[in-house]
């Protein structure tokens, strides 16, 4: 009686017979030195590939050295000779150039370049690329209000990131520290829409509900992913849960006020939506602030939280 699958086929044990050897023809590697794309015959080529290579390479080692402005005029040469079906070169580049125009304070320059890869954003990770661009572009010249405006962005794209999550949330605390000093805070929001100034968002009582919402859902989704993390990445949550409850310890919301919003920005937080590639599926053109604000901060109002807490708190 023969176990299924239990026996084999003797053809495999057999002797290969008038085997053919092929002779492989000699394979002889390109060697290249140290900085080879720094010596000036280069570029002495006639393909364009290579001359994009060269010009790559220095721009990327100038960053490393901390030349700017080297930097910017090689990924300058190099936008040049990209061919136009080498997406992915093209949008490094790009970066690149609004990255260096960013470090030597060329603030219109750098959302310029931006607005060009935005031009040709076609997928999630297009746009979380662009978004993280501009956040380091609005951080660096402190407009703290147009970098509050990407996070919200980026939690709209990417709900279950916590990390997102937590810097919106930091992000609300500096705005909120910067009200005790007018002209400081009027420095910091004058890149924002006036559609948020109008609707009284960077107010003191949005902001404070602003930041306790962030930091209740990094809560939420740290304490979730914590379950399947170790090492040094586990250490990573631990440190940013610990000031996440500082933080709602700073703000000092109400227990049933800390109920309530935690139960709203948990509604989602089940299996099949957290999976990558349900997230995945979020349409670029949703992207935006005005869905941020029906998502999350609408349905926060209905609770009346804000009514209820911050304002009795004050009398």
């Amino acid at each position: 009686m023969e176990i299924l699958g239990s026996t084999f086929d003797e053809s495999v044990f057999s002797e290969a017979r008038d085997r053919v050897c092929v002779s492989l023809s000699s394979y002889n590697a390109k060697v290249c030195e140290p900085e080879w794309f720094c010596e000036s015959g280069a570029l002495d080529t006639a393909d364009t590939l290579e001359k994009q290579k060269v010009y790559k390479f220095r721009g990327d080692l100038a960053v490393r050295q901390g030349n700017y402005q080297s930097a910017l005029e090689a990924y300058g040469s190099c936008l040049t000779w990209i061919a136009d079906n080498n997406l992915s070169i093209r949008r490094d580049v790009l970066e690149g150039m609004a990255r260096c125009c960013t470090k030597l304070g060329q603030r219109d320059k750098a959302l310029n370049w931006a607005d060009v890869l935005s031009k040709e954003a076609s997928n999630s990770c297009h746009l979380t690329s662009l978004l993280l661009l501009k956040v380091s572009i609005y951080q660096h010249f402190g407009a703290i209000g147009s970098k509050l405006s990407c996070l919200q962005q980026l939690c709209s794209l990417l709900p279950f990131n916590p990390w997102h999550w937590f810097s919106l949330g930091q992000t609300c605390l500096q705005l909120l520290d910067s009200n005790a000093n007018t002209e400081s805070a009027q420095e910091l929001v004058d890149g924002e829409s006036e559609q948020q100034k109008e609707t009284g968002e960077l107010s003191e009582d949005w902001l404070w509900l602003k930041a306790g919402i962030c930091f209740i859902r990094t809560r939420l989704l740290l304490t979730i992913l914590r379950q399947q993390q170790s090492s040094f990445v586990l250490q990573r949550s631990e440190k940013a849960l610990q000031k996440t409850e500082e933080a709602l310890q700073r703000l000092n919301p109400k227990e049933m006020t800390l109920q309530a919003l935690t139960e709203v920005m948990s509604e989602d937080l089940v299996p099949e939506k957290m999976r990558e590639d349900y997230q995945d599926g979020e349409s670029l053109a949703s992207v935006c602030l005005q869905s941020f604000r029906e998502r999350w901060w609408n349905k926060i109002l209905l609770t009346g939280v804000l009514e209820t807490d911050r304002v009795q708190s004050r009398s």
